[in-house]
């Protein structure tokens, strides 16, 4: 199953790793050209009449008529308005260019002149994947005359009037004889499973396993007009001791330029102080001690109580002290099952805990032995299956840093290439974990918040590395966020990757 949202980051993702929406279009349509010539046996004879509606799927819908007029039948298409979709604009183009082949094409202008039809085969190209809500005009006149008309009725990926998300019927739609659905089946298809053909359409299996910009696109929202402060969640950094001071605040400055409102920093009160002068944007929370400790705990509580998500660890240190505190942290935060990060020095002091759904953990090799007992290999499909086993151990989301980045949450994974060598600096890591945290924060769930930080970070590094090469420092990073975010696919394309799979 997969679904619409899915759907969309897989095509954006493929257009990303060089496979153009525009060829899984023209994939699309011939399949479902294909399985009506195997059923029907369609020669010259055969009247064909396409419902074509204004988006991708009216492209498919073109597609199909391009290539059933091209193998001899009577084609006639019906525009249900103007296409604005680039890739269909391009087979309109086509179509209307084939002005002997292709009995008709019509603009409908009005639903009075939608009336039932007598073909061989009618083509349902009307209303995809991205369809919600109530059906409108000229759209529900036209599912209606379709109904009404006779003929082999064949709906493209989904039938019109059908949410792809949801299995119950939401109103009137096409009642179809067969639906060829693509990559995969919808979860709205279940009540028409007998009907359906499933067709794979050249959506490479690297748009699945790697992170791309189509994850990013589908899955951070716009703010609306009406937002106010704190819709889009409180980050509470705990980190710090008497030595460190950059770690929380590169951390709490990555949430920010991620979308977080507010960010708090709780650090010990001398390296509190010197975090408030980094930046006014960051709240500073002065805890009692030159070490965290769990004489800080009172003092926590209230603070973890209130925020969103919590991330413990950056900068810590590993006093004796402090690992106590780590293992009290983190067990508040498991028995609330806190929407949590634990990094670092944190991470370190739990080893071999057993931690929570809602925690997400990001080691780096060495980090990932201390706390799983585990050498990483240096085979990455080894590997993989590591971090999938440690993440199934630990009941958590598990990020494995390094040459290319391994998210896993129990058996499912995703990969992220992006980065460059200059990026193995202090302060990277920081920024992922804040990274992360905001997402959370935004009420994304742990498992993409984790893959989608990795390929934020790791691009916004990229900028940074074009720039200034291997002379980037972590705050770098933190400024290239916000183009990545508003932009990831146009950034995307220009960086060049490496290829990461042992064979």
């Amino acid at each position: 199953m997969i679904t619409s949202k899915r759907m969309k980051a897989l095509e954006i993702n493929s257009e990303a790793l060089g496979v153009p929406t525009l060829l899984l279009m023209e994939n699309a349509g011939r399949s479902v050209k294909d399985e009506i010539m195997k059923r029907l046996n369609l020669d010259y004879s055969k009247k064909v009449v396409v419902f074509a509606g204004t988006g991708g799927k009216g492209g498919d819908g073109l597609v199909v008529a391009r290539h059933l007029a091209s193998e001899g039948s009577e084609v006639h298409v019906l525009l249900l308005g103007e296409n604005k979709h680039p890739d269909a604009i391009i087979n309109l183009n086509a179509i209307y260019e084939m002005d002997y082949s292709i009995r008709e094409v019509k603009l409908i202008k009005d639903t009075d002149e939608l009336q039932p039809v007598k073909a061989d085969v009618l083509i349902d190209a009307m209303l995809g994947t991205g369809f919600s809500g109530k059906v409108r005009e000229p759209f529900r006149t036209a599912i209606r005359v379709f109904n009404q008309s006779s003929g082999f009725k064949v709906s493209i990926d989904i039938p019109s009037g059908i949410n792809a998300d949801d299995e119950e019927q939401q109103g009137e739609h096409v009642i179809p004889d067969l639906i060829v659905t693509f990559h995969d089946l919808k979860p709205g298809l279940k009540k028409f499973e007998s009907k359906v053909v499933v067709k794979k359409i050249g959506i490479p299996k690297e748009a699945e396993i790697y992170v791309g910009p189509g994850d990013v696109i589908v899955n951070v929202k716009k703010r609306e007009y009406n937002t106010k402060k704190g819709d889009n969640g409180r980050v509470l950094i705990i980190g710090g001791n008497f030595t460190f001071s950059g770690a929380p605040t590169l951390s709490a400055l990555g949430a920010l330029r991620t979308g977080a409102d507010l960010v708090y920093v709780a650090s010990p009160e001398e390296t509190a102080k010197v975090i408030s002068s980094f930046s006014p944007d960051l709240i500073s929370i002065k805890l009692k001690g030159k070490n965290i400790s769990t004489d800080n705990l009172d003092e926590l509580k209230p603070w973890i109580d209130k925020a969103d998500v919590v991330v413990v660890g950056p900068g810590m240190g590993q006093e004796r002290e402090t690992v106590d505190a780590s293992i009290e942290i983190v067990r508040y935060l498991k028995a609330k099952n806190k929407p949590s990060v634990i990094d670092a020095d944190a991470l370190k002091s739990v080893a071999g805990m057993e931690l929570f759904p809602n925690a997400v953990i990001t080691p780096h090799a060495g980090e990932f032995k201390i706390y799983s007992g585990v050498q990483p290999d240096s085979n990455m499909r080894k590997r993989i299956e590591q971090v999938k086993e440690c993440s199934l151990k630990c009941n958590c989301v598990v990020l494995l840093k390094g040459y290319v980045d391994i998210i896993a949450e129990k058996e499912e994974f995703k990969l992220n290439k992006t980065g460059n060598p200059g990026m193995a600096v202090g302060g990277t890591g920081d920024t992922l974990t804040g990274i992360i945290a905001s997402f959370m924060a935004q009420k994304l769930s742990p498992f993409t918040s984790a893959y989608l930080g990795a390929f934020v970070n790791g691009l916004a590094g990229s900028i940074a590395y074009e720039k200034l090469g291997a002379h980037l420092v972590a705050t770098d990073i933190i400024e290239n966020i916000p183009k990545v975010i508003n932009e990831p696919l146009e950034v995307f394309k220009k960086k060049v990757y490496k290829r990461i799979l042992d064979t």
